[in-house]
């Protein structure tokens, strides 16, 4: 059994040996098979599934923190997770699952532990010791958090294995090899127990799979059903795919999040992402069903249901990877069963879950053209406001403007164009308040800028399955979060930061919106205006989202700190846990400044004179640490928009710039030893940039 340093002494807050004897003896209950009808409620004394209930909804009906009090919550304790997660591949974004008094929780490394909440202690630890030369996941380190059910805690991993652990010792019972991580797959979402079940989906669209949610038996691990986001010959929606060619077996459509229930009607509900190859339509003329939709399965055989497309045709990267969250409300005076999805585009979709159809319309509308992308003729856009704009009002130098640069303006190989928005909507959950009927979202307001149709390009499945380049251009971009009202879908109210919104939040019935910051600070928002009501500063970056919870009758919020690669925030290893009697307050300002974390060397790298760089280490190196930004073939990567690796470079230049970092990219002086740093020269010197000469 693991024992964990819970504060640090500076905090002010180390524990006696007593409370950490009392930790080692905690008995943890198993969780029970839950019901539909258990994990439909609304969160109280735990937090059973990641997205509070089975609606996803993330809202408490908690209110003993509230508008009036929250300026008075403070730290109880801050568990230290032994490290993991601290490495700048990882993206540690799990939000904690917390059941009879235990908090479960996940870093990017895919380790998992199990603490006490009482006392902060740790309970067990599960080491996943995942092979960086196995997974290939395309953007970073991640997982979103954990599935709870049978006395088992479900873990997915980024090499595409899923884990059922023993929920009181958290020893292996069933570990299955879910897909080939070979071939690009991956798990980042927490797994959804329901009904005797484990329901995953699968990551990986960006590197040429047929993107696919299974189900599996809790108690076994074996398959119950497959249900394909690409449909196959015979299949509703295949026509859409061209019927000469075999591109729809590589076609994308992955699922990034946890699938949302309704166990009355027995649906399951996830939205999916780009067709592939993402940034090249030439190859794939059609809608390329199911890529960009909203989809609906049954959840007892996994056959389809109904489907509604967000994007056809997708040449933008305008994938979904936000939770779909389930609501009821009342539409010209009628009571109905809605569903919402707030997607890259920066619109919110809202359905009637029954049968698909628009709650409030959304018009087929004629877009630009462009016919060397097979662009669609018309595009969704639903009635009410956007998040973000959808238009470009300044002019970039070397850029043509084409319609403004508004939203789905689309490219060639010979004229570099530019769009917005650029990923809207990303991942970080956002929050449901049923007693109001608002939605309250994190986005980005930016813009692309690229240069298609590269005809050198790769696009064989296995390398960074995008079929062209695009640029990331020095454009301002700033952090939205926002209000919107369901029933209207109009804005209720909208902050800009000046920093990205990379969090997801939880809303409660106190009155408050509590959502993370890059910069290490949590906070607490009226969720009727948006008013800034508490913050507290950590010693990491706030990407995960919180968890409320009564605990021996307190509520209590619990989050990890630990930033996040994509948002290149301050790595911790933190498990804060917060509370109106808690004693530890704030930390002072910049304590989760990310400069000078993994710190360059003092003097300038040497390749070392007469060694033979290890190939082999490099490239493992190169796929834990470069391959997000640069890409599998060294062209530069689609989500980090790193620099194409070319001939230009030298052995002396790739290593120093490796350790100390340039520009955006930080440097790795700090996490790996002047050798490993030759290695990976090497390997980008021998087999990416003689590849592309």
């Amino acid at each position: 059994m693991v024992v964990a340093v819970v504060v640090a002494a500076s905090l002010g807050a180390a524990r006696s040996a007593g409370a950490q004897e009392r930790a080692r003896e905690r008995a943890i209950t198993p969780a029970p098979a839950f019901t539909g009808r258990q994990l439909s409620e609304l969160p109280r004394d735990g937090w059973l599934t990641n997205g509070g209930n089975l609606h996803n909804q993330r809202y408490s009906p908690l209110s003993q923190i509230n508008r009036d009090n929250v300026a008075n919550l403070k730290a109880v304790w801050r568990a230290s997770l032994n490290g993991s997660g601290i490495h700048p591949r990882a993206g540690n974004q799990a939000q904690p699952i917390v059941h009879d008094g235990v908090l479960y929780i996940a870093t990017g490394e895919n380790d998992v532990f199990a603490i006490d909440v009482a006392s902060g202690e740790i309970l067990w630890e599960y080491a996943a010791n995942i092979d960086p030369n196995v997974a290939r996941p395309c953007c970073g380190w991640s997982v979103r958090g954990l599935g709870l059910g049978e006395g088992l805690v479900f873990v997915g991993r980024l090499d595409a294995r899923l884990v059922a652990l023993d929920q009181r010792t958290g020893e292996v019972v069933w570990d299955i090899q879910a897909e080939d991580a070979a071939l690009g797959f991956s798990i980042t979402s927490a797994p959804l127990y329901y009904d005797g079940m484990v329901v995953t989906g699968f990551a990986g669209g960006d590197l040429g799979i047929r993107g696919r949610v299974n189900a599996y038996d809790a108690d076994s691990g074996e398959l119950i059903w497959k249900f394909y986001t690409v449909p196959g010959p015979g299949e509703i929606g295949h026509d859409t795919w061209p019927s000469n060619s075999d591109v729809w077996m590589y076609g994308g459509a992955s699922v990034w999040q946890t699938p949302a229930v309704d166990s009355e009607l027995g649906l399951i509900y996830f939205s999916t992402s780009n067709p592939g190859p993402v940034l090249n339509g030439n190859l794939r003329p059609g809608d390329n069903l199911f890529s960009v939709s909203i989809v609906a399965i049954d959840a007892a055989t996994g056959e389809y249901r109904w489907h509604f497309q967000q994007v056809h045709h997708d040449i933008w990267d305008y994938d979904s990877p936000n939770p779909i969250i389930l609501f009821d409300a009342e539409y010209d005076g009628v009571l109905r069963r809605g569903l919402a999805q707030a997607a890259k585009t920066g619109w919110v979709y809202i359905l009637d879950r029954e049968t698909g159809e628009p709650l409030i319309g959304i018009v087929e509308t004629q877009v630009t053209q462009e016919p060397q992308q097979a662009t669609s003729p018309t595009q969704p856009f639903p009635i009410g406001d956007a998040l973000v704009p959808q238009f470009i009002d300044m002019p970039l130098e070397g850029f043509k403007l084409i319609n403004d640069g508004r939203i789905f303006t689309p490219f060639k190989d010979d004229e570099p164009v530019l769009w917005k928005p650029l990923a809207a909507v990303n991942w970080p959950p956002s929050s449901y308040d049923p007693e109001t009927n608002t939605m309250y979202i994190c986005a980005t307001d930016s813009f692309w800028g690229a240069v298609g149709g590269d005809p050198d390009y790769p696009v064989e499945p296995g390398a960074l399955y995008s079929g062209s380049v695009v640029a990331r251009i020095r454009s301002p971009r700033r952090g939205v979060f926002a209000a919107l009202d369901l029933t209207t879908n109009r804005l209720v109210w909208r902050q800009q930061w000046v920093d990205s919104c990379y969090s997801g939040s939880v809303t409660t019935a106190g009155g408050l919106v509590f959502v993370g910051r890059s910069d290490g600070r949590l906070t607490a928002l009226d969720s009727a205006n948006g008013d800034k009501l508490w913050e507290f500063q950590t010693d990491g970056g706030v990407n995960a989202t919180v968890s409320t919870f009564e605990h021996d009758g307190e509520q209590l919020v619990a989050v990890l700190a630990g930033g996040t690669a994509l948002a290149r925030s301050k790595k911790s290893d933190g498990v804060w846990l917060f509370s109106l009697s808690g004693e530890i307050e704030s930390l002072p300002p910049g304590s989760a400044d990310p400069t000078g974390q993994f710190a360059p060397p003092e003097a300038a790298v040497a390749v070392p004179e007469g060694r033979t760089a290890d190939l082999a280490r490099g490239e493992a190196i190169y796929r834990q640490a470069c391959f997000v930004c640069h890409g599998d073939d060294g062209r530069g990567g689609q989500h980090g928009g790193g620099i194409a690796l070319t001939a230009a470079l030298t052995g002396e230049l790739i290593m120093n710039t490796a350790a100390n970092g340039r520009n955006d990219m930080p440097g790795f002086g700090s996490i790996y030893e002047t050798d490993e740093l030759h290695d990976v020269a090497g390997y980008i010197l021998d087999r990416l940039v003689t590849a592309q000469e």
